[in-house]
């Protein structure tokens, strides 16, 4: 082994005996470490693309995650990065296999935008979920019958069948909180999300007696923004941070648009977001509060 060339990767073999998260983490993973290969071996995007017959920007794409692997591909990028080790390759080729698997929400392609399949993706591997919302109950804690009132106002050229497909694929997310391995979410919500009753009283009593067992959960953090604080330091709209045991992958902010959504994981970024979450929750009630809170809202519906 030439001194030039990377050493066995670690990370990668923790990935294949240990792999969490589905195909999206697992492509950000060797992404990141085809990255760091090519980095290490000072070599340009665009002469890495021409090694596989591909532009710069696929090479980008390829490093953030964004698309699949070919093996050829790979396999033609370690010999361009100096990975000569046939153990250290076939693990690689491996991996990429893995990321290339269909994770269980390919079931629901057809309403499932590509750009929203990233964070379903993100979240399965998240071992942290902070997310602040101004308008609606986070998706993560919506009821069934809530959901599909939001889904509704979203879509409203979509069909019932489509909108029931929706609020499945919403509905099945949420097993991720009583999960194995389920994260620690910690949200936000600005008091005006629980005083608009959306779908009507019923669902709304519903939808506010859900958010009181589901804050009891142990991995469950809930505050709530009220009308008294004024001015919140997210002033603008929802905000989601993930954060991830492994440390090849950095936090990710998500903020979502009407039909888009952007994910930020440069480090300026990121810590200007963290700080932001952070002055949110100390300026809403405390989580204490928020039973207690939920009850008032509940009390003074009308009939």
């Amino acid at each position: 082994m030439t001194a030039a060339q990377p050493s066995r990767q670690p990370s990668i073999k923790r990935y294949l005996e240990h792999p969490r998260g589905g195909p999206t983490v697992l492509r950000i993973v060797l992404g990141t470490q085809l990255r760091k290969l090519r980095e290490a071996r000072g070599i340009s995007r665009e002469d890495a693309g021409e090694s596989i017959r591909a532009s710069h920007a696929k090479i980008s794409r390829l490093e953030l995650g964004r698309v699949g692997y070919k093996d050829r591909d790979v396999a033609d990028l370690l010999t361009l990065y100096g990975v000569l080790d046939e153990n250290e390759r076939a693990d690689f080729l491996t991996l990429a296999r893995q990321a290339s698997t269909p994770g269980w929400w390919h079931r629901y392609g057809d309403v499932l935008p590509s750009w929203f399949e990233t964070l379903i993706g993100l979240e399965e591997a998240a071992s942290v979920i902070r997310t602040y919302e101004v308008q609606f109950v986070p998706g993560l804690l919506q009821t069934e019958d809530y959901a599909r009132a939001v889904t509704r106002l979203g879509h409203p050229r979509a069909s019932a069948v489509e909108i029931e497909r929706r609020v499945a694929l919403r509905m099945a997310r949420q097993q991720l909180l009583t999960s194995a391995e389920a994260p620690r979410v910690w949200a936000v919500m600005d008091e005006a999300a629980l005083r608009r009753a959306l779908g009507g009283n019923e669902v709304m009593r519903a939808q506010l007696e859900h958010l009181i067992e589901t804050a009891a959960l142990p991995n469950v953090t809930l505050q709530i923004a009220p009308f008294s604080v004024g001015g919140l330091a997210a002033a603008g709209g929802p905000v989601t941070i993930l954060r991830f045991q492994e440390p090849d992958l950095p936090d990710i902010v998500y903020l979502e648009q009407l039909t888009s959504a952007l994910y930020l994981d440069k480090a300026d970024d990121v810590d200007n977001y963290l700080a932001v979450m952070d002055r949110l929750c100390a300026e809403a009630e405390p989580p204490g509060r928020t039973g207690r809170f939920l009850r008032e809202i509940l009390d003074g519906m009308k009939d």
